[in-house]
């Protein structure tokens, strides 16, 4: 990298970060702000070539988009929390102890992060395969084994620490339906 480009990100850090910074407060709070500016700046660094003069209309636009496409993920956070909300109404054609059942293995597995969530659903409810899974989220097989079964292990973990209520009287049969269903017991 010629001293030029770092000279000249500097300079464009230096002079614009505060504004960013003071943009995306007004927009988002502090909660998001460092977060986003960082990011600004490291779109700003990666296209150092194609940031204009003055750099800071741009600067803004960027932080402008990172922030929509935030408010995008946490919508789409949102619909999929309250889709995996309907799926644990019970279904008058369902057998109540199936219902039980379900409830409790959706609610275990809504406890879980996000990421975790996306593993289990792309091999258990989607049928991927171990590769085809990987390629969904970005890594390799065998990070994606083993990620997958943590999830399963902090998913039974979450099923099984679940408060017993009339759902979910008998943990234990509902544990073993979980590992069952995440493919764990099918080996």
């Amino acid at each position: 990298m010629p001293d030029h480009d770092a000279d000249r990100f500097t300079a464009i850090y230096d002079g614009c970060r505060q504004r960013v910074w003071a943009y995306v407060v007004s927009r988002a709070g502090r909660q998001v702000a460092d977060e986003v500016v960082n990011e600004a700046f490291t779109v700003a660094w990666r296209k150092l070539d194609e940031v204009p003069e003055p750099p800071l209309p741009w600067l803004l636009a960027v932080a402008r988009n990172i922030l929509r496409d935030n408010i995008r993920a946490e919508a789409r956070r949102a619909s999929f929390a309250a889709e995996l909300r309907s799926w644990t109404e019970p279904a008058e054609a369902d057998i109540a102890e199936e219902v039980s059942e379900r409830n409790a293995l959706l609610n275990a597995l809504a406890t879980l992060p996000e990421d975790d969530r996306e593993l289990l659903i792309l091999s258990g409810w989607q049928g991927l395969t171990p590769a085809q899974a990987a390629a969904v989220v970005g890594c390799s097989p065998i990070t994606l084994r083993v990620r997958l079964h943590r999830a399963r292990r902090r998913l039974t973990q979450a099923a099984s620490v679940s408060p017993p209520t009339e759902e979910t009287a008998d943990v234990r049969r509902v544990s073993t339906r979980v590992r069952i269903a995440v493919g764990k017991e099918a080996r």
